[in-house]
């Protein structure tokens, strides 16, 4: 079976899923009565990022439990839109929220106070107290960064390499200090001969601007740049359609995704795709996780966890059909290194 066509089964069955979750219990195991819902960051829960793999992983609850979900775009990004839908959310009787994004930091840390009966669930920020009825859920991102970077270098072996963040947030911050030394690590190790130069290494500013993600990686290429690693939400499809475009014209340019498995979304055609692999945070499992400790009992109301190689929480993808099986085979290794404390990958800063 094609990866494109196992795609689109995938995207079938989530799709009858969230019909079947805009207010409605799902086929289950185990009989739950809890109720969660989802507040959108922006966009919707087909992102292919953080609304999507919330929503994943409330299905797959849904699905074991039985639970019944529903998910609320704001009209805006401003914090009283996002409190008007947790309002909504209350009003129904929902027992948890869970909020996908670090624009959700001021609104959950008023919403656990005002709604102390409910459970809520931050993703990928943390409220100013994280109180005893919200969990909030971190990435170890330059862990995913590390594995990316490695298995960039391992394959290309020589190449100069760019990086394209959104705002200056700990988690970019993060991604492109791991794929750094991800980078280093491949040079120093592995007789690649990578090129990263801190002019080819830049935050956007948005997490927005679609078109300047494309202007900005053209000059990168134009300049020289062969790969370039793009952790900015919006921003990046701009530099995933500038790789398309050039790659149709023949050009051998790739990018590195970022959060969720972006392969497909480098396709320029039937079986290519510019996306080399993905530096991925598992958003699905967290979610789920969270939702299974709050029926089972064990709700971790007040702490802040962490997902990482330890648990794994990050990684690339499982499948990488722009992977050799030596850079496989290398990666795996990493892994399994950085698990066992062999490899120390550090969260605070790069080599440039």
């Amino acid at each position: 079976m094609s990866r494109k066509l196992l795609r689109n089964i995938v995207c079938g069955f989530i799709a009858m899923s969230v019909l079947a979750g805009c207010g409605a219990s799902t086929g289950n195991t185990n009989k739950s009565d809890l109720q969660v819902g989802l507040v959108t960051n922006i966009g919707s829960i087909d992102d292919k990022s953080f609304n999507q793999g919330s929503w994943e992983g409330i299905q797959s609850a849904a699905q074991k439990f039985g639970i019944k979900s529903k998910y609320l775009q704001p009209g805006g990004e401003s914090d009283a839109e996002i409190l008007k839908e947790i309002a909504n959310f209350d009003e129904a009787g929902y027992d948890m929220v869970v909020a996908p994004g670090f624009k959700f930091t001021q609104s959950i840390t008023q919403a656990q106070s005002k709604y102390p009966d409910k459970k809520f669930m931050i993703i990928d920020a943390v409220p100013e107290t994280v109180g005893n009825n919200t969990v909030a859920v971190l990435f170890d991102e330059h862990e995913a960064g590390f594995l990316a970077g490695l298995a960039t270098a391992v394959e290309l072996k020589e190449a100069n390499v760019g990086f394209i963040g959104g705002m200056a947030t700990d988690a970019v911050n993060r991604y492109n200090w791991g794929f750094q030394q991800g980078i280093q690590f491949a040079n120093e190790n592995y007789g690649t001969s990578m090129t990263m130069l801190p002019e080819n290494f830049i935050y956007q500013g948005t997490f927005t601007d679609v078109a300047a993600g494309q202007q900005i990686s053209a000059q990168l290429y134009d300049r020289g740049v062969n790969v370039i690693f793009s952790a900015a939400g919006a921003v990046g499809t701009g530099v995933i359609k500038e790789a398309r475009e050039r790659a149709q014209g023949g050009e051998k340019v790739w990018v590195v995704g970022v959060d969720v498995d972006q392969y497909d979304d480098g396709l320029y055609n039937d079986t290519q795709s510019v996306v080399l692999t993905s530096a991925m945070k598992k958003i699905s499992t967290a979610t789920y996780d969270v939702i299974a400790d709050a029926i089972e009992g064990a709700y971790k109301g007040g702490q802040t966890l962490t997902y990482g190689v330890q648990n794994d929480g990050v990684g690339i993808p499982e499948v990488n059909p722009n992977l050799n099986e030596e850079t496989t085979k290398v990666v795996n290794e990493a892994y399994a290194k950085i698990k066992a404390g062999e490899i120390i990958v550090v969260a605070d800063q790069g080599i440039l």
